[in-house]
């Protein structure tokens, strides 16, 4: 349910237009649970908030007293391009948050790469692995100049 939540909000953040499929007929579901599956903790906290802040926000951005997935679609459009801009700051990084993850996966979609002209990428290697850690290599304390007398 969280997975087609997500959806969801993506798919209201980033509509069709035109030629260029947007998320709301782009199936990225598949896309989002592996997301969730890799995400440092942190990352997903960030992105769960900022989705739970997009649908109950509707009240500071637009003045209606519902939830987003209530919303008519022209307000709703109106309230994620209010949520850009809010004057909160914290409003305005949750719909970053949005933005940034809805834009890495329509980025990297087949049908929006082939519709701009751009070569699909290669399948994902399977090679990410949480649990790497990068050695840390220890540095030497600066010496003191010598002293020429």
């Amino acid at each position: 349910m969280l997975t087609r939540t997500l959806a969801w909000v993506l798919a209201a953040t980033f509509p069709s237009s035109g030629d260029l499929p947007g998320l709301d007929s782009l199936d990225v579901r598949p896309s989002l649970r592996q997301l969730q599956r890799e995400a440092a903790p942190v990352f997903a906290l960030g992105l769960y908030g900022s989705t739970g802040a997009f649908l109950l926000c509707p009240l500071l951005t637009v003045g209606w007293p519902l939830p987003a997935f209530l919303l008519p679609r022209r307000v709703l459009d109106r309230h994620a391009h209010a949520m850009a801009g809010h004057r909160f700051y914290l409003v305005r990084q949750a719909m970053l948050m949005i933005k940034t993850v809805g834009a890495a996966l329509w980025g990297a979609h087949p049908a929006v790469r082939s519709q701009l002209g751009l070569a699909a990428y290669e399948p994902d290697p399977g090679t990410f692995r949480g649990d790497h850690v990068v050695p840390q290599t220890p540095r030497s304390a600066p010496q003191p100049a010598e002293i020429q007398p």
